[in-house]
């Protein structure tokens, strides 16, 4: 395999540590520095140069994009993927991670059990958003803090409510979160690898500190997860689009609240504690997949011309309520069945023998047409457009 790592920081110690592994095993292996790609838009293929020549070919590329190139890194791994080079971790799965607020709110979808969370901007919505999350002592974060950095303990409504109008202040953009007192100096990180959790740590702070973070003081520690935990981490890291990331969870009374999920997670902290090559599981599973780049299915798809991508509910009284698959005429009508969702399990390519139930939510590939009559009916005659009125602006418009 040729395999190129993205990071700006060639003497970190992840970035050493994933070239030797992957070197130790026979592969090529090139450090690029983010900043230094250009991207081609001017050919007939996607295209990209670095430092001011064409990229030679690669098979597959691993990011370490940090958080000050944000935009440009993912727009490079994005070159990537569309030149069919496979990668971990999607430029998308990169930018939700990346953002506290679309991470909470992308797994809240998914049913992940999370620490209750706000998200308001108006100073008079503060007190309510506090009392939403439980009431102080609250968590306070910045949006795209790392490290730690960004992260504060509120024990008061008053402190709280002056923490967050004076970042407001600022034009900072912060999450309230419920501080969870059982699990206060403490946390677990698991490393996530494809479809398992390949190492995890324990991480407590020192003193009074309540962040836990290495780069914050915090000692590590090995710990072998129970089964819940590491359903839930690869859970985490698949719903955000990631396939190697480091899920951060509070050890809450009644179980894994997912805290974070990291795109680039440190390794040297968590080898040190494990004494586990994570290095090494990382650069195995890479030349395993790297035969199956990450493809944009809807994009792909939409190509043909009448086609699509849908999903479609079953809903209690459809005709599809209690059907199998294979007699519920979708295949006659020309959609394909590709992934069915239940509750909280996903099942790929399910067979026709699989029974249709009540909630169930069918991810299908077919004809426009086809689909649209199994999807609710809305009003497609639009409004007609009303003269303005006399008086198009009241006086009395009451504060909003």
């Amino acid at each position: 395999m040729k395999l190129a790592i993205l990071s700006r920081s060639l003497r970190a110690y992840s970035t050493q540590r994933l070239r030797t592994a992957a070197l130790d095993r026979g592969h090529q292996v090139k450090v690029l520095d983010t900043l230094r790609f250009g991207i081609d838009l001017s050919g007939d293929e996607p295209d990209l140069h670095f430092r001011g020549k064409p990229l030679s070919t690669y098979d597959a590329v691993l990011p370490r994009v940090g958080a000050s190139v944000t935009y440009f890194g993912t727009a490079v791994v994005r070159q990537f993927e569309q030149m069919d080079v496979y990668t971990p971790n999607t430029s998308n799965g990169i930018m939700n991670s990346r953002d506290k607020l679309r991470a909470t709110q992308i797994l809240s979808r998914h049913g992940i059990e999370m620490p209750a969370t706000a998200f308001v901007r108006n100073r008079a919505e503060i007190p309510h958003a506090i009392e939403m999350v439980g009431g102080a002592p609250v968590v306070v974060k910045l949006l795209e803090g790392t490290q730690g950095i960004g992260v504060i303990l509120a024990p008061t409504m008053k402190v709280a409510e002056a923490i967050i109008e004076t970042l407001h202040g600022t034009n900072q953009q912060v999450l309230i979160q419920r501080f969870v007192k059982e699990s206060k100096g403490k946390d677990v990180r698991a490393l996530v690898v494809g479809d398992r959790v390949v190492a995890a740590m324990r991480r407590r702070a020192q003193g009074d500190e309540f962040r836990s973070n290495v780069h914050r003081g915090g000692s590590v520690e090995p710990v072998e997860l129970d089964p819940a935990y590491q359903e839930i981490a690869v859970r985490a890291a698949h719903i955000m689009g990631l396939r190697v990331a480091g899920v951060d969870m509070l050890e809450g009374n009644d179980g894994p609240l997912v805290m974070e999920v990291n795109s680039s997670p440190g390794l040297e902290g968590i080898e040190a504690a494990t004494k586990l090559d994570v290095a090494g599981a990382i650069v195995d599973y890479i030349a395993d997949q790297a035969g199956f780049p990450d493809i944009d299915v809807r994009q792909r798809l939409a190509v043909s011309t009448g086609y699509g991508v849908a999903e479609i509910a079953v809903m209690s009284g459809s005709e599809l309520v209690g059907q199998s698959i294979e007699a519920s005429g979708l295949r006659e009508k020309d959609i394909q069945i590709l992934t069915l969702h239940r509750g909280t399990r996903v099942v790929p390519n399910p067979e026709g023998t699989k029974v249709l139930e009540d909630g169930d939510r069918l991810l299908c590939f077919g004809r426009h047409e086809n689909m649209r009559s199994l999807i609710p009916a809305r009003s497609r005659r639009p409004r007609r457009v009303r003269k303005l009125p006399k008086q198009p602006i009241h006086d009395d418009v009451p504060e909003a």
